[in-house]
């Protein structure tokens, strides 16, 4: 995705949208005017009026941009496949305030594929969030249930969050320290 930074936009028709950092939902009415101020992972966080908004990709005709597309798999894929795609997918999750994807930043601990039933695929995930009361927890774990959801083959996706261990600096991937500056 190209970057959008301080891009201005403006609502072209009513839309669902989460603010950040509380992760109440909210309709962003026709006409708002705002910037683009993070682009990652096909969603957008919006400055509006003072406010930020996170606004997912499916929904990014509302400020003009291209809606994101579905994730392909060839015919034979194998669960191994499905679980290298799961991992990509999720590399596409991003908090809203923090330009770094949950899996760099070390926020997934575990990503399991399963046969489901009628030659699906199950996949169960287990994570956690940087802080246990961060209010876009919810936002994140929808997040990737949607991202996953979108696989070819997949039937159910199960989203676990735990607290156990406590998430730390020292799970962010080399990528991740470089980008924050938080090198050891």
């Amino acid at each position: 995705m190209r970057a959008y930074e301080n891009e201005p936009v403006v609502i072209q028709r009513d839309v669902e949208a989460v603010m950040v950092p509380g992760g109440q939902a909210i309709t962003l009415k026709l006409g708002l005017a705002g910037y683009i101020t993070q682009a990652l992972g096909g969603s957008f966080t919006l400055y509006i009026e003072g406010n930020l908004y996170r606004l997912p990709g499916e929904q990014a005709d509302a400020i003009g941009k291209e809606v994101l597309r579905p994730p392909q798999l060839p015919p034979d894929a194998t669960e191994e496949d499905v679980r290298e795609l799961a991992w990509q997918q999720m590399r596409g999750c991003f908090d809203p305030e923090i330009p770094i994807n949950i899996v760099d930043l070390g926020l997934v601990y575990e990503c399991k594929v399963e046969p489901g039933k009628d030659h699906t695929r199950d996949i169960s995930v287990t994570m956690t969030l940087t802080a246990p009361g961060c209010g876009m927890g919810d936002v994140l774990v929808q997040d990737v249930k949607e991202k996953l959801a979108t696989i070819p083959t997949v039937g159910n996706v199960a989203v676990s969050l735990t607290f156990d261990p406590p998430w730390s600096q020292s799970m962010m991937s080399e990528v991740a320290r470089l980008q924050t500056g938080m090198t050891w």
